[in-house]
Formats: structure tokens, sequence, C-alpha cells
């Protein structure tokens, strides 16, 4: 073996060696740190550790349970609201079932056909509304009520004696609602305020 090979070979251990006594070295400096601080300051260190990790566990909980109940929520409102478009759709059938029943009234009726004819749309009226009620659906007929633009459209406002401003004095078309969520709201006519008549001024000849 010449010197150039035993060179070689002594050089990797040194470097070896060298890189031992490196991190001997940062061992031995944590070591004496540790060693520095007082058993006090020690356990405050381990306290504070642990808070911030109980923090880190809490908010982590807290953020888990925040997707859990919005998940669940969601899938509540998915079914609950799931007929609403469907509900729509037929909310014109219900409309028109209604204007045949009011064009001609089952008592107006002179014939026995036409009077069972108007029997039969009553009855599948009912069934209807029936099963909107079953689905959560509900009818909005509020003439004689308090206006609430959460509900309602105003179509017209009108003087209406011996009624409060703000009342419903006609329903032009009913509104209906799916659960506490709006389909259509009520198409109403509205009582405004009657004004007040003014006091006849009394002239100067009347005073004396």
């Amino acid at each position: 073996m010449n010197d150039t090979e035993k060179e070689h070979k002594t050089a990797p251990a040194e470097e070896a060696a060298a890189n031992n006594n490196v991190e001997e070295s940062a061992e031995e400096r944590a070591a004496a740190d540790v060693q520095e601080l007082s058993p006090e300051a020690r356990v405050a260190a381990l306290e504070a550790e642990l808070a911030e990790q109980k923090d880190r566990l809490l908010r982590a909980l807290a953020e888990t349970e925040n997707v859990r109940r919005r998940g669940q929520r969601e899938r509540e409102d998915a079914a609950k609201y799931a007929v609403a478009g469907f509900a729509k759709e037929l909310l014109s059938v219900a409309d028109n079932l209604r204007r045949a029943l009011d064009s001609l009234p089952v008592e107006e009726a002179r014939d026995q056909r036409t009077k069972s004819l108007l029997e039969g749309v009553e009855a599948t009226e009912r069934e209807l509304l029936g099963v909107f009620e079953r689905n959560g659906v509900r009818r909005i007929d509020p003439e004689g009520e308090r206006f609430d633009h959460n509900f309602h459209q105003a179509v017209f406002e009108a003087e209406r004696p011996g009624k409060c401003a703000g009342t419903i004095i006609e329903v032009l078309q009913p509104g209906y609602v799916l659960h506490d969520r709006l389909l259509r709201p009520a198409m109403v006519g509205v009582a405004k305020e009657t004004p007040r008549p003014e006091k006849p001024v009394e002239s100067a000849d009347t005073v004396a």
C-alpha cells in the first residue's frame, strides 16, 4: 500500500471523528442548558408546553364538532326543503282549481251534473292542499291580518273605513310557505290611513 492510498483511507475516518465530536458537543451543550434550568423553571416550561398542546387539541376538537354540525344541518335542510321545486310547480294547479271554484260556486249550480263536477273539483283541491300540508307546504290567506313584507306583497292601497292602516283588506292570490321558507308571497291589497276631516275654520264674525 502506497502513501496516497493511506491518505485516502485516513481522511474519511478523520472526517467521521470530527462529525462525531460536533454532534457530541451539541448534545453536551443541550444537556448543559437543561441542567442550567432550575427545577421550578423546568416545571414551568413543561406546564407551558402542556397548556399549548391542550389548547391546540381543544381547537381541533371544536373545529371537528363545527364541521360535523354543519354537515348534519346541511343534510337536514336538504331533506327538509327537497320538495321546494316540485311544490312550486304545483302552485299553479292549486290556483286553477280555486279559480274554477270561484267562477261558479256549488250553491249556484242549477243542475246535478254541474254540482257533481264542482264537488269533484273541490275534493281535488282539498286533497292537493292535504298533500301540501303533509309535506310542510302551507297556504297563506291573510285577509284581515297585518301586512308583513316577509310573507306578503302589496299590489294596491285603498282607504277602507273602519280598517287600520296596514291591514290586509283583500287577497288577490294566496301565498305559500315550505316550513319556515317562503315559496310565494301572498298578493294583497292593504288599507291606507284615512285622512282626518279638517276642522272648519271659525271666522272672526263667529268668534265675536
